[in-house]
């Protein structure tokens, strides 16, 4: 898990995101650990992650659901950590939206 955590936290850096889906009936809290929703991640070195970059979504919770219900969840955040690359790095968008 150590190792895990320091590759999330070096690749919060980079222009990447992390998508779990959580299958089965096993324990996530692990998972649900990574997503870092809680708390920012943060290495076992303690070096903290620069954005959130993981969305964890348990499949059991969309058992029953339409599937639109689960892509809707497991793509809740890309938008926000696309964005929030772009603005850490003060890259506009190229073709930004009408005003």
């Amino acid at each position: 898990m150590d190792e895990t955590r320091h590759a999330i936290v070096q690749a919060s850096k980079l222009p990447m995101s992390i998508i779990i889906i959580g299958v089965g009936n096993a324990d996530f809290a692990a998972m649900e650990f990574l997503d870092g929703d809680a708390s920012v991640l943060r290495s076992n070195t303690g070096e903290e992650a620069v954005r959130d970059i993981v969305q964890f979504v348990p499949f059991r919770d969309f058992r029953n659901a339409p599937k639109e219900t689960l892509a809707k969840s497991v793509l809740a955040e890309l938008p926000q950590q696309v964005t929030q690359y772009f603005k850490q790095r003060n890259l506009p968008p190229i073709n930004p939206a009408p005003e």
